[in-house]
């Protein structure tokens, strides 16, 4: 019976997209490029919500962690990806791990989201009440928990598991499913559990903002005049493009996984929600919301004042 050369490996040969020098350089550029943006968008909208008290109201603080939680996700994905254009052994269950609890918390903070949404236009007189700072708070450290909590089960499921020396993976980060793939041993469990996972951590919050947005629709067309619906859309229509942005890319990337063959092609479809979402947020809030504007335009002002 032929043996196999099997290793708890912690070091990984990640592939990339392309072998062409040229082309390396090219996408290194891009990649700084998409990663300086995310990161300077998504801080300024951290700070004109801290600096704006007008703005310190349960959707702002929500937005402000989401675009925490962009930061961290660029951060945990885009300097790698950087670092793996020049040498291409990296070592993923970090990576992985980080992956895993910011794309969840991400989840959870677009549900909290959708549902400031749902109590601020079904029930306005109530909505001081029902949205107040401590059930915020206790939404986001919820999230942030059952994410950590998640992440790390993905993680030490991977420790269990043996891999061939030098494993190869045809990405340019690590994600837990691609890990999965080149193991050596039985990964059964693991991949029960990327599917029990993902229905709860994906489908629940996805469900939530659909009951979210069905009752908001039903008391927005009750409304008697269309300058009040016009206004009930408009405060929605922010927050609807992120989750058309980050689900549309997410479930694109998984379900073209299914039907390209090519790992390569594969691995630019999973850059669109690991990347493009995380720097498209800035702009959707700041060019769609006029509080928003105002508030980076008085904050733009006073960096200039201050220099």
């Amino acid at each position: 019976m032929e043996t196999r050369n099997q290793t708890s490996v912690s070091e990984f040969l990640l592939l990339g997209l392309t072998e062409d020098l040229e082309l390396q350089f090219l996408l290194f550029i891009l990649f700084l490029s998409i990663y300086l943006v995310t990161v300077f968008g998504n801080l300024l909208i951290i700070l004109a919500v801290g600096s704006d008290s007008h703005l310190h109201t349960p959707m702002y603080f929500f937005l402000s962690n989401l675009s925490f939680a962009d930061i961290c996700f660029s951060k945990t994905t885009i300097p790698k990806m950087l670092v793996n254009l020049k040498a291409q052994n990296q070592s993923c269950l970090t990576q992985v791990c980080f992956v895993l609890v910011f794309a969840a918390l991400e989840n959870f903070l677009l549900a909290a989201m959708a549902y400031d949404r749902y109590a601020a236009i079904c029930h306005p007189l109530r909505y001081t009440v029902i949205m107040n700072p401590r059930l915020c708070g206790l939404l986001t450290l919820l999230s942030l928990f059952i994410s950590t909590e998640d992440a790390l089960i993905h993680s030490l499921l991977v420790l269990r598991l043996s891999f061939c020396i030098d494993p190869e993976i045809p990405y340019i980060f690590c994600e837990v499913i691609q890990v999965i793939k080149v193991a050596c041993s039985d990964t059964l469990i693991n991949n029960i559990f990327i599917y029990f996972a993902a229905s709860m951590l994906a489908g629940i919050p996805l469900f939530g903002i659909i009951f979210s947005y069905t009752q908001i629709v039903s008391s927005i067309l009750k409304m008697p005049s269309a300058g009040g619906k016009h206004k009930a859309f408009s405060t929605c229509g922010s927050h609807l493009s992120v989750v058309f942005l980050f689900y549309g890319t997410a479930f694109g990337a998984y379900i073209s996984a299914a039907f390209i063959h090519s790992s390569r092609k594969t691995a630019v479809v999973s850059m669109m929600y690991t990347m493009v979402a995380p720097m498209m947020n800035p702009f959707i809030y700041s060019l769609r919301n006029k509080d928003m504007k105002g508030s980076l335009r008085k904050l733009v002002r006073s960096i200039s004042a201050f220099h």
